[in-house]
């Protein structure tokens, strides 16, 4: 039986990857990202960017029903929104700070406002994305 369902699992993310062409980077919870996705709006479709930070994911990336929900702070107010990491509607997902986290789960993030409710970044992050792009030069 699992065999069946691993094989369906692996056959569905292959099938999306070649729909999306370009992959999808690897992200962990606590880290800031730029999610870019389509939006249909009667006959125009448009890409808007969702910026805000990685507090939860469900499921492996191998699974074609693997989630991750951003949180960000919109005129004072929180908003959150869920993304399936695998959809087709899913344009790019750019990755803008890596955070320090101790949890899976960053849920406690709802009950804080301000400065309490930043996230300590990741310093060699900086110095990784510096160099390889220095070397691209």
């Amino acid at each position: 039986m699992k065999n069946i369902i691993a094989e369906f699992n692996s056959s569905q993310v292959q099938r999306l990857k070649e729909l999306r062409g370009s992959p999808i980077p690897t992200f962990n919870v606590g880290d800031t990202v730029s999610v870019k996705y389509k939006i249909t709006e009667g006959t125009n479709t448009r890409i808007q960017a969702f910026n805000g930070i990685v507090i939860a994911r469900t499921k492996s990336e191998s699974n074609y029903a693997a989630t991750f929900t951003v949180r960000k702070i919109s005129s004072g107010v929180g908003v959150e929104r869920k993304f399936t990491l695998h959809s087709p509607l899913l344009v790019n997902v750019e990755v803008l700070k890596q955070g320090v986290v101790r949890r899976a789960k960053l849920y406690y993030l709802r009950k804080l406002t301000g400065k309490a409710s930043r996230i300590k970044e990741k310093l060699d992050f900086l110095t990784k994305v510096s160099v390889s792009e220095g070397e691209k030069a």
